[in-house]
């Protein structure tokens, strides 16, 4: 079994030099940045019994393993391979078989994307078994995801691609370009990279290194906690529930803060459904936080309606009535998210390291 407990490498104490840009990254936008990066999924990844070679021991087939979050499938193939050759197969199947014809299904047979990160992987899987049976949703809740790894005839018209670690780099490389798009307007910010930077950003996923990757990301990311705009008045709503933890309004503005860009690259998956992609501004046209809460309710009212200001319970002024009990809820990066949350402050510390916030919605029960 193999596990991704912590980041690979480390910089020996006191090697490490930070741009001015990194410097100013306060401590919190750091904090989420790094649990968002060590996050990882329990897998239990099984060869389909009907591909297995002669002669392979069928009784270890199978094999766990605890993926990062951040990585892809292909970058996952070496190691498996290795598991494979030295338990399972023997001498003659190893010089036949060809990882660049391998794919992976979920257990319930769905194709899954080798461009999409593994946590996204996972955070669809569990949305979906939202929607399923209740037994179906506990067993996706208390076990690994099971893949199914297939050896051979790839349906490449769905796969569009060789899912191979070279293939898996263009599109991961294609989606930081369209994130710096969507952020800033212009793709300078990227284009702007030496090829060795570019090749740092990926080495760092491959190899998963925290400072290895921000070393090179933090050029093209925007920051979090220096400025935001001023809050509403005292008293209201937006001015209780809307601060991100990491924020605090101080010092002149910061063009490349999280608040100023053109929008927040954000997609939303539904369960065995559609994503859908918009723009998404930082702040509404009043001049206030654009929170998850807003941003839901505009994109999908029939599962986030829009509902009147708490009011207060009878006897007790400060206290808040429930409302209506939700009938969805917003899971990014394995977490279920507070409505109050602001678009802004997510995209800058939860979004994926290709640069794009997905917001997975699980449909609630009971």
């Amino acid at each position: 079994m193999s596990t991704y407990g912590t980041t690979r490498h480390h910089n020996a104490p006191g090697s490490t030099t930070f741009s001015a840009k990194e410097r100013v990254t306060d401590y919190h936008t750091t904090l989420f940045r790094r649990l968002t990066w060590e996050g990882t999924v329990p897998l239990e990844i099984r060869v389909d019994s009907k591909e297995l070679p002669a002669n392979s021991d069928r009784g270890l087939e199978c094999y766990y393993m605890q993926a990062p979050r951040v990585s892809y499938l292909p970058l996952l193939m070496p190691e498996i391979r290795r598991f494979l050759m030295d338990v399972v197969f023997d001498e003659a199947a190893a010089k036949v078989i060809k990882e660049e014809d391998w794919w992976f299904e979920s257990e319930e047979g769905a194709l899954l994307k080798w461009h999409w990160p593994i946590g996204l992987i996972y955070d669809s899987h569990t949305i979906s078994a939202s929607v399923r049976p209740s037994s179906s949703q506990l067993s996706a809740s208390t076990t690994p995801m099971r893949l199914n790894l297939h050896l051979a005839s790839p349906p490449t018209e769905k796969l569009l691609q060789s899912p191979s670690a070279e293939s898996c780099k263009q599109a991961f490389m294609g989606q930081l370009k369209e994130a710096d798009f969507i952020r800033w307007g212009n793709t300078k910010r990227m284009t702007g990279l030496r090829k060795v930077d570019q090749d740092a950003i990926w080495e760092g996923i491959k190899e998963h290194n925290f400072e290895h990757y921000w070393r090179v990301a933090s050029k093209v990311t925007p920051t979090a906690g220096q400025t935001r705009p001023q809050s509403p008045p005292s008293g209201s709503v937006a001015s209780m529930h809307g601060r991100a933890p990491s924020a605090e309004p101080s010092g002149p503005p910061d063009r490349d803060g999280a608040y100023n860009v053109r929008s927040v690259p954000v997609r939303i998956y539904l369960p065995d459904g559609p994503v859908l992609q918009d723009l998404v501004p930082p702040l509404l046209e009043d001049g206030t936080c654009h929170t998850l809460s807003h941003f839901l309710s505009s994109h999908i009212p029939l599962l986030f309606p829009v509902l009147p200001p708490p009011t207060p319970s009878r006897g007790n002024s400060n206290s808040l009535v429930s409302r209506t009990p939700e009938s969805a809820y917003a899971l990014i990066q394995g977490v279920r998210s507070p409505p109050e949350s602001e678009m802004a402050w997510l995209g800058a510390c939860l979004a994926g390291a290709d640069g794009w916030l997905n917001v997975c919605i699980g449909i609630s029960r009971g």
